[in-house]
């Protein structure tokens, strides 16, 4: 059992007493009690149905955060037509029974559920409690737009503050996340899709107010369902995507023991680089994809190759130089990689002419290689290796622009260099690696070059 620390489990107890307070006046109003048990029934069944995933995790996944971000419920709707027909009190109400009575994997089930049930209960009311004091309630029956629209918006911005609140609070105590960062991006990122769910419940409002009744309000959920469907069929796909890359990846780190945690820190580059471009999202994670996968071809070599301690023989450097023509052969089928699998047959490629395995020179080496050569020169050079000692973050980008124009693409070698001045380098470091030491501006190890680097070639068919 993961223990929850006490300071958080106050936080969950007020968290939920403030709940009750809100929920406690539905006695002194007239509530339609009806609506207010279909809508709680069909909050409920939207809840069992959205899989059997944790829904009561004090993570970002299964909170407000979670309402916000990965793991969108098609529950929101239902809360949200709540808000905009309910009083406040009634409307808290509504997401109560789904959530307590929602599947929680992880211990204490019985915490997790009143919080999740807590959280809920007090951003419907926050919506509710906007809504109403805006006069959309007014607006709902009457089908008043856009009047309708700028209250439902008003009343989706609560409910997302007060998810934002609540979460960024149960992260920093339970999660121990710093106070500085446990409520930033948060909000943004749960606006666009609570937004969405808003709309699908301003539409169940006015349906339930409609001559068609209650009836034709749950025809919205029908359309919601197949978008979720589809959009939980594509998350599984990557899902499925991540653990064949993840599998690959550690089957090099087992094999050469030396580049442990090399492929994640050259993918970070270059999705660094990728941004820097400005490429748009899909084409900068397939790009990440081939800075993890380009030393794949690594399986196919010998391993007292990739652990020799020393210079290479020439005939050693051979096989070695073959492990782009591995890596592509056995991603070759992989079609979800796509520029990635050129990326990793042709990121030993210079500009000069001079690299392997096809000489390809300039605009004949493609962009992805391209990119993925910088990334892999650079966590080269500033990482210690069997046959030499890292070098410091400014060495590097000095030999990277040095390089450029011979060995590299000069664009791709400026927008790292901008990247890492603006962001910094931050490597991804497993678990049996030293963290490396700092630099004032640029986090880098420190330790003289190592001998093997010749001039005018960064890094060595290692790489």
């Amino acid at each position: 059992m993961r223990s929850v620390p006490p300071w958080a489990r106050v936080y969950v107890a007020c968290t939920a007493l403030g709940a009750v307070l809100c929920a406690v006046p539905v006695s002194a109003t007239h509530a339609p009690w009806g609506a207010v048990a279909l809508l709680a029934a069909l909050c409920a069944g939207c809840e069992l149905l959205a899989g059997s995933r944790s829904r009561g995790d004090h993570k970002p996944e299964g909170t407000g955060a979670g309402e916000s971000g990965a793991s969108l419920r098609w529950h929101t709707p239902v809360m949200l037509a709540a808000a905009f027909l309910l009083p406040p009190p009634a409307a808290a109400l509504v997401p109560l029974p789904g959530a307590l009575l929602a599947l929680v994997e992880q211990r204490p089930r019985w915490l997790r559920r009143v919080w999740r049930a807590a959280q809920l209960a007090l951003a419907t009311w926050a919506a509710s409690q906007v809504h109403w004091a805006l006069g959309g309630r007014d607006a709902v029956v009457t089908s008043d737009f856009p009047y309708a629209l700028v209250t439902a918006g008003a009343a989706v911005v609560a409910f997302c503050a007060t998810l934002t609140l609540l979460d960024g609070g149960i992260l920093a105590l339970a999660e121990r996340v710093p106070v500085r960062a446990a409520w930033r991006g948060l909000f943004l990122r749960s606006l666009a899709p609570v937004v969405v769910h808003g709309l699908a419940g301003l539409m169940m409002a006015v349906l339930w107010r409609s001559p068609y009744g209650p009836a034709a309000a749950l025809l919205v959920l029908l359309p919601m369902y197949v978008s979720w469907w589809v959009f939980a069929q594509y998350h599984r796909e990557r899902a499925a995507h991540r653990s064949t890359i993840r599998a690959l990846v550690q089957a090099v780190d087992i094999k050469d023991g030396y580049t442990r945690g090399h492929s994640e820190r050259v993918g970070q580059a270059s999705m660094m680089i990728a941004r820097e471009l400005g490429m748009d999202d899909e084409r900068a994670e397939v790009l990440r994809f081939a800075g993890i996968l380009h030393d794949v071809g690594k399986l196919g070599v010998p391993t007292r190759l990739l652990r020799k301690d020393g210079p290479l023989t020439p005939e050693e450097r051979r096989v070695i130089e073959l492990h782009p023509e591995y890596g592509h052969e056995m991603v070759r089928g992989i079609g979800f990689l796509g520029e990635a699998r050129s990326a990793i047959l042709h990121h030993h490629e210079r500009l000069d002419g001079s690299g392997y395995p096809y000489g390809l020179k300039g605009g004949q080496i493609p962009e992805f290689a391209r990119v993925v050569a910088v990334a892999d020169a650079f966590d080269a050079m500033t990482s210690t290796r069997s046959y030499r000692r890292a070098r410091p973050v400014a060495v590097a980008l000095e030999e990277l622009e040095r390089c450029a124009g011979a060995q590299f693409d000069p664009r791709m070698v400026e927008a790292f260099v901008r990247a890492l001045v603006r962001q910094g380098w931050h490597p991804v470091v497993t678990a049996d690696e030293t963290p490396p030491h700092a630099e004032p501006r640029l986090p880098a190890p420190h330790a003289p070059a190592g001998p093997e680097t010749r001039r005018g070639t960064v890094g060595g068919p290692r790489t």
